[in-house]
């Protein structure tokens, strides 16, 4: 009785695996040196991963807050000023409430931003570096 009752749990294990068994899908080079073994899933996810990579355009980076103040006409005259003086760097406006902030640049790395905030040195009352999403640089 007990063997019967093992014998019929195994096949019935063993089909349940089968039916939830991965599919696998096999890449081998032309000298048949390599072969990988993936499973199907593997491949929607990657394509999903390059489209999303593709809509994103941005990347973490560094920023530099040249002000940070609740008064709205200030913020504008702050970064119409600053487009002026310095036009190839991009100027961003954002408002969290109940403040403006002005933040300029799109730096890679810290190293960069601190580079940067050198030449402004003065300019600007306060001045510090902020970790944000940044652009993509341009394909050289």
């Amino acid at each position: 009785m007990k063997q019967s009752f093992l014998l019929i749990s195994f096949f019935f294990l063993l089909s349940t695996c089968s039916l939830f068994a991965q599919k696998l899908k096999s890449t081998t080079n032309e000298d048949s040196t390599f072969t990988f073994v993936r499973e199907e899933r593997y491949d929607l996810l990657l394509n999903k991963q390059k489209e999303q990579n593709l809509a994103k355009q941005t990347m973490a980076g560094y920023r530099i807050q040249v002000y940070f103040g609740g008064n709205r006409q200030k913020a504008s005259e702050v970064k119409s000023e600053f487009s002026s003086k310095y036009p190839d760097v991009p100027t961003y406006l954002t408002y969290q409430q109940p403040n403006y902030k002005i933040r300029v640049g799109d730096f890679l790395n810290r190293f960069e931003a601190q580079k940067f905030m050198k030449q402004l040195d003065g300019l600007y009352p306060t001045l510090f570096i902020v970790p944000d999403e940044v652009k993509l640089p341009p394909l050289k």
